[in-house]
């Protein structure tokens, strides 16, 4: 059969919902979600395209591009491309995804060259991406950190491999189901503040980091780049200022999802040690996503990780007992913190691969180091 013609362009961010290029922007969204509901075997990792939104609003701090590519005026895949504001880091972050009836038709190719070109021209050699892969039987392919694999023979595995990517880390995505038992969501909040000791404090807040915490949170933001494990990614240290954080979470406060914070303070120093986020859906057949949770290196060993979760749970259960289930990601290596998740009855729901390619192309302007498949 003859491959269809297909248009590839970049989605213009709509001034605001309804606002001129939503459909196409809402179009993209249904294909993350598409993909996700595919491969997880649930829909409950799906955003609206109202809550991706607010990602969109602060691309100074965050700079991205949409594309998508059409057939017959119907989007049916769509491609991201990620760097960091600094012009001269040499990383770049790359998303491709093509809807399930229309792969084998050279639109991944595409779209992937359009983003390996676009690196070249502007010196990123180096391109992360981080692709999904159900479980399947027969050969794995193991990461290069040594810690979990992926079905050799999966289509986003073989196309990856045959692109010139090699396979750095797994990430386990997991779920937690709702509601929990309060009673023993208190002793093991009680346990961990035991051991911590005296010298720590979780807080909790919902929203808007309060005044006294932004250059702390501030801190801890940027120290999610450099102190969590990213194997032999080599991920940049992605610098967070006050300025920075103040304008996302403006910009959050723009879409329908509600933001849990806990924190660990550090009595002696009054600064905090440690944090972690929950991102709440209004509605709760969709997941709550953990988003980042982080303790400082100099303050580990003081269970400062259940701490925190266990607090941001507790806030959640009290809050919005109407949810469901919570999501998180951790790299498989990452075993303190997947022992934590576990604890808590977090259990497995799917892997993820996260690849890496170096190009010597980057430079040439024009140029892509991508063969065609």
């Amino acid at each position: 059969m003859e491959s269809p013609v297909f248009s590839i362009d970049e989605v213009a961010v709509p001034a605001e919902p309804g606002a001129p290029g939503w459909a196409d922007f809402e179009a993209a969204v249904l294909v993350r979600n598409t993909i996700e509901t595919d491969a997880y075997g649930t829909d409950v990792l799906g955003f609206t395209a109202v809550e991706v939104f607010p990602s969109w609003l602060t691309l100074e701090h965050s700079p991205r591009h949409l594309f998508v590519a059409k057939v017959h005026g119907r989007i049916v895949a769509r491609a991201l491309y990620e760097t960091l504001a600094d012009p001269s880091s040499p990383f770049a972050w790359f998303t491709v995804e093509v809807l399930p009836e229309w792969r084998r038709n050279g639109i991944g190719t595409a779209l992937t060259q359009l983003l390996e070109s676009r690196a070249d021209a502007e010196g990123r050699s180096n391109r992360i991406v981080y692709a999904v892969s159900p479980d399947a039987p027969g050969r794995r392919l193991v990461a290069r950190s040594g810690f979990g694999s992926v079905p050799r023979w999966n289509p986003e595995v073989r196309f990856l491999l045959g692109h010139g990517y090699s396979l750095e880390q797994v990430e386990r995505g997991s779920r937690l189901p709702l509601p929990l038992d309060v009673h023993a969501l208190d002793r093991t909040l009680a346990d961990a503040q035991a051991a911590a000791g005296s010298d720590y404090t979780a807080l909790v807040w919902t929203g808007r980091t309060p005044q006294r915490w932004l250059e702390d949170l501030a801190l801890l933001y940027t120290r999610m780049s450099t102190d969590a494990p990213t194997a032999g990614l080599e991920e940049p240290e992605d610098v967070w200022s006050v300025e920075r954080l103040v304008a996302e979470q403006e910009a959050s406060a723009r879409g329908p999802r509600i933001a849990l914070v806990a924190a660990a303070m550090h009595r002696p120093s009054g600064r905090l040690a440690g944090f972690t986020e929950l991102s709440v859906p209004a509605d709760p057949s969709r997941a709550v996503s953990q988003e980042d949770t982080l303790v400082l290196k100099e303050h580990r060993g003081h269970r400062l990780g259940m701490l925190v979760k266990a607090a941001n749970l507790r806030q959640l259960a009290l809050q919005h007992p109407e949810q469901t289930v919570v999501t998180t990601f951790n790299a498989e290596e990452n075993r303190y913190m997947l022992d934590v998740n576990e604890a808590l009855g977090f259990v497995p729901m799917g892997y993820e691969g996260a690849w890496r390619r170096v190009s010597a192309a980057a430079g040439n302007a024009g140029s892509s180091a991508t063969t065609g498949s």
